[in-house]
C-alpha cells in the first residue's frame, strides 16, 4: 500500500506545482525520483507495445523497450550540458532538485501518450495504415512533449521567482537546452526505428537504410496524398464507367424500339 502511495506521489505535480517543487529537495526526494522512473518506463513501455501490436507481438514488445531507452537516453545524454550549464550561471539547485524537475516533464510527457491509446487503437482496429499511424504516433509525441516541457520550465520559473535560488537567464538558456533537447531525442528515435513496421514487412529490429527523420515524414505525408488521389482518380473512372454503360444501354433499347 505506501508503495502504491509513492508512485501516486509523481503525480502531484498536476495538482499543487507549488508545494511539489517546494518540497523535492527534502530526504524524501531520492524516492520520488525512483517513483518518477518506473512510472516513466512502465507508461512508456505500454505505450510502445500498442505501436508495435500493429505488427506483431514480438514487435510490441521491442518497442515498447525502445520507448524506454528513448526517453531515459535522452535525458542521460543532455542532463549533464544542463546541470554544468546552470552551475556556470549560478544556479543554486542542487543535482537532486535538477533531476526532479526533469523526470517531472517525463513523467508528464509518459502520462499523455498514455492517454492517447485508445485513440491509437481505434485507428489501428478501422483500418489505418501504416504511414497513417506513423504520422499520428510523431503528432501525439510532440503534443505530449510540449506540456513535459512546459513542466520544467515552469519549475525553473517558480525556483527565480520564489526560492531565488535559479537566475533569470537561465530560463531563457534552458529554452534553448530545450531546442537540443529535442534534436537529441528525434536523432535517437531514428537510430531505434523501426518502432511499427508495416504488416506486410518481416520483423526487423533495427532499420538499415539511410535517410533521416525529417525526408521519412515528408515520405509518409505524400504516400497518404498520393493514396488519396489514387482513390479519386479510380472513383472518377468508375463513374464515368458506369455513365458509358448507363448511355450505352440507354442508346441499344432506343435502336430495339426503332427497329420494331
Amino acid at each position: 500500500m505506501k508503495s502504491k502511495l509513492r508512485l501516486l506521489e509523481v503525480f502531484k505535480i498536476f495538482q499543487n506545482k507549488e508545494a511539489y517543487f517546494d518540497e523535492m529537495d527534502t530526504r524524501q526526494s531520492n524516492k520520488l525520483i525512483i517513483s518518477q522512473l518506473i512510472i516513466i518506463s512502465a507508461f512508456a513501455f505500454f505505450y510502445g507495445i500498442v505501436m508495435g501490436s500493429y505488427h506483431s507481438f514480438l514487435q510490441s514488445m521491442v518497442a515498447g523497450i525502445k520507448v524506454i531507452i528513448l526517453f531515459l537516453s535522452t535525458i542521460i545524454i543532455c542532463f549533464p550540458s544542463f546541470f554544468v550549464i546552470q552551475q556556470v550561471l549560478g544556479s543554486k539547485m542542487s543535482i537532486r532538485q535538477m533531476i526532479v524537475i526533469v523526470l517531472s516533464g517525463l513523467v508528464l510527457t509518459s502520462t499523455i501518450i498514455l492517454s492517447f491509446t485508445p485513440i491509437v487503437l481505434f485507428f489501428q482496429f478501422t483500418g489505418g495504415n501504416y504511414h497513417f499511424l506513423q504520422l499520428l504516433h510523431v503528432a501525439i509525441f510532440v503534443f505530449a512533449g510540449f506540456f513535459g516541457l512546459r513542466i520544467m520550465v515552469e519549475a525553473l520559473k517558480f525556483g527565480c521567482e520564489k526560492k531565488a535560488i535559479y537566475p533569470q537567464i537561465g530560463v531563457t538558456i534552458f529554452k534553448i537546452w530545450i531546442v537540443i533537447l529535442a534534436f537529441v531525442g528525434i536523432q535517437l528515435s531514428w537510430n531505434l526505428r523501426p518502432f511499427l513496421c508495416e504488416k506486410k514487412e518481416e520483423f526487423k529490429l533495427f532499420r538499415k537504410y539511410e535517410g533521416n527523420f525529417y525526408t521519412a515524414i515528408i515520405y509518409s505525408v505524400k504516400q497518404l496524398t498520393s493514396k488519396n488521389e489514387n482513390l479519386e482518380k479510380n472513383t472518377e473512372v468508375k463513374t464515368k464507367q458506369t455513365d458509358a454503360s448507363i448511355d450505352n444501354g440507354k442508346d441499344s433499347a432506343k435502336l430495339f424500339f426503332k427497329e420494331k
